[in-house]
C-alpha cells in the first residue's frame, strides 16, 4: 500500500471517529429523544431490519428513484440536443425552460397526485420532473459549447445533419450530459423523500414522515442514513460507469484510491 493510500485511511478512520464522537456528545447533551446516539440508531436498524420493513422501504424508495431517473434522462438528453442544435426552437424553449426549471418539484406534489393518482405514476411523474431541466440545461449547454470549426469541418466532408449530431455534437457533448445525469440522481432522492413523505405508505420518506407519530427519533436517524447510502452508492456506480465506459468522450469522474 502506497504512503499516500495510507495516508488517506488514516484521515478517513480520524474524520469517522471524530464525526461519531461529535453525534454521541450531541445525544449526551440532548438526551436520546432529540438526539439519539450511534448505538441507538443501530439499535432502530436492527429492529427495522428484522421485521424486514427498512429493506422493503429501501427497495422501494430504490425503485421510484431509478425509474423516474432514467426516464426523465432518456427524455430530456435529445430534447437538449434538439434545442441546441435549432436556433427558433432554442429561442422559444430557453425562456420557458428559465421559467419552469425554478418551480421545485415539491410544488408539484398536489397537482400529481390529482393527475396521476396516489399510486406510483405520480412519484415517478415527479422524479420524472425533478430530473428533466436539469439534463436538458446542461445537455443544451453542451450543445452550444461545441466549436463551430468542427461541424463546419464535418459539413465540408459531406456530413449529413444527422451524421454531424450523432458523431460530432453527441460525443463532444457527452462530458456535460453525464454531469446533468449525475446531478439529477441527487436530485431525485430529494424530490422522492417529499412524495413519499406526503402521500405513500412505504418508502424511507415514509419511514421518516411516519416516526414522528411515535417520536422514534432513532428511526428518523435510520430513514437519513439509508437516504445517505443510498445516494452515494447510486453515485459511486455512476462514476464507475462514467469511467469505464464513456472515459472515451472525455467523461472525467472522481475515482477512490487514484490521484
Amino acid at each position: 500500500m502506497s504512503k499516500w493510500l495510507r495516508e488517506k485511511w488514516f484521515v478517513l478512520i480520524v474524520l469517522w471517529i471524530s464525526i461519531l464522537a461529535l453525534w454521541q456528545i450531541g445525544a449526551e447533551l440532548y438526551g436520546p429523544e432529540v438526539i439519539p446516539g450511534p448505538v441507538d440508531t443501530a439499535i432502530a436498524a436492527r429492529e427495522l431490519l428484522q421485521d424486514g420493513s427498512l429493506v422493503q422501504y429501501i427497495g422501494i424508495s430504490f425503485y421510484r428513484v431509478l425509474t423516474g431517473w432514467a426516464l426523465g434522462s432518456l427524455i430530456a438528453i435529445p430534447i437538449g440536443i434538439l434545442i441546441g442544435k435549432v436556433d427558433h426552437i432554442r429561442n422559444f424553449a430557453e425562456p420557458l425552460l428559465n421559467f419552469i426549471r425554478f418551480i421545485p418539484p415539491i410544488a408539484f406534489i398536489t397537482l400529481f397526485l390529482v393527475w396521476f393518482g396516489i399510486g406510483e405514476q405520480s412519484k415517478i411523474a415527479l422524479i420524472l420532473y425533478a430530473t428533466l431541466f436539469i439534463v436538458i440545461m446542461n445537455t443544451l449547454t453542451g450543445v452550444l459549447s461545441v466549436e463551430e470549426d468542427k461541424i463546419r469541418a464535418a459539413r465540408s466532408m459531406g456530413s449529413s445533419e444527422s451524421q454531424i449530431v450523432i458523431h460530432v455534437i453527441v460525443p463532444a457533448t457527452m462530458p456535460y450530459i453525464f454531469t446533468g445525469v449525475r446531478l439529477a440522481m441527487g436530485t431525485s432522492f430529494m424530490a422522492i423523500v417529499g412524495a413519499e413523505m406526503i402521500a405513500s405508505n412505504e418508502g424511507v420518506g415514509y419511514l421518516i414522515w411516519n416516526s414522528r407519530l411515535f417520536f422514534r427519533t432513532d428511526w428518523i436517524f435510520v430513514g437519513l442514513i439509508s437516504l445517505g447510502l443510498m445516494g452515494f452508492v447510486t453515485d459511486r456506480l455512476l462514476g464507475l460507469f462514467g469511467r469505464k465506459v464513456l472515459g472515451r468522450y472525455g467523461v472525467v469522474s472522481s475515482s477512490p484510491g487514484k490521484r
